[in-house]
């Protein structure tokens, strides 16, 4: 997912006093924006995402004040799910050759330094770093054949040691993301034909248990700094898909912002007063994506 989308329209006006010479014109999109799942730097300062650069994925840093930006891949590959590292110092993404071959990488974030980490015989997406920064946690592809879902494990390994631990089977399992104090793991598991829910089970992939327990479509789950609350997205109550917040143990449901369009991939601010999403849109007057925020209001 890029530049910003911007408008453009010939519009009749009026000169004052005279009357109105033929219809208002419709107005069409003429650009559209490709950019998407914005995370920011545990520094607060910058954010890395995606922008389709050349008909590829690439990923690109932004201050987080909309300053300048730089772009930090440019192989003739796609470049998914970005994710910081606890301190800072390094980026994974998943790196995507020949349309299939998806394996999580490692580099640093100027862009330099970029190597694999999870085996070459896996299809690995969604990348996220265990709060110690020792290891990442991830699923395999649950892509393989679309539009049908395959069966999607997810996993941890070792970023010392490169030992590969199966936390998670059975079913279509992906998004993991571990909660800040390390007890917890979010993630999304997808149940029967298009029943998608959020789930959290304890560290080691036991005792899975579902927090979202609605029939629409829900996933892509993302812990507050703090651990009491879990943004996600979903299309609950409304025909596309909006970010929504819930209490740890998934009371309290609250929409976060009212959005037109497919919001998803939420992403929280180091201060946790904020949350940044992407949303696309595709429609007969819009094609495209770009980045949101939204405050996020104390839970009532």
């Amino acid at each position: 997912m890029k530049h910003l989308a911007i408008g453009v329209a010939l519009v009749l006006v009026s000169a004052p006093g005279t009357a109105q010479q033929g219809p208002v014109g419709r107005a069409r999109q003429v650009t559209a924006s490709y950019v998407f799942d914005f995370v920011p730097a545990p520094d607060g300062t910058r954010g890395v995402m995606i922008r389709m650069i050349g008909g590829r994925e690439q990923l690109v840093m932004r201050a987080m004040d909309g300053g300048g930006e730089k772009q930090l891949t440019f192989n003739d590959a796609d470049h998914e799910d970005p994710v910081w590292s606890p301190d800072g110092r390094k980026i994974a993404f998943v790196l995507i050759r020949e349309g299939h071959k998806k394996i999580v990488h490692l580099m640093n974030p100027d862009g330099s330094g970029a190597e694999p980490v999870t085996p070459p015989t896996q299809s690995a997406i969604h990348p996220s770093f265990t709060p110690d920064g020792k290891a990442i946690l991830y699923c395999t592809d649950d892509d393989l054949r679309p539009p049908a879902k395959n069966e999607s494990e997810i996993y941890t390994i070792d970023l010392a040691t490169k030992r590969v631990t199966t936390l998670i089977s059975g079913g279509v399992n992906t998004f993991p993301v571990m909660s800040p104090d390390g007890r917890k793991i979010a993630f999304r598991r997808i149940i029967g034909d298009m029943n998608s829910e959020v789930f959290v089970a304890d560290a080691d992939g036991s005792n899975p248990r579902n927090l979202t327990n609605h029939w629409s479509y829900e996933g892509w789950p993302a812990w507050s700094p703090d651990g009491k609350t879990i943004a996600y997205a979903g299309n609950r109550g409304n025909a596309g898909y909006q970010i929504f917040l819930m209490d740890a143990d998934g009371s309290n449901v609250r929409l976060l912002a009212a959005t037109e369009g497919r919001g998803t991939a939420p992403k929280w601010a180091p201060d946790g007063k904020t949350v940044y999403f992407t949303i696309c849109r595709h429609s007969q007057d819009h094609q495209g994506c770009d980045i949101f925020s939204a405050p996020v209001e104390p839970p009532k």
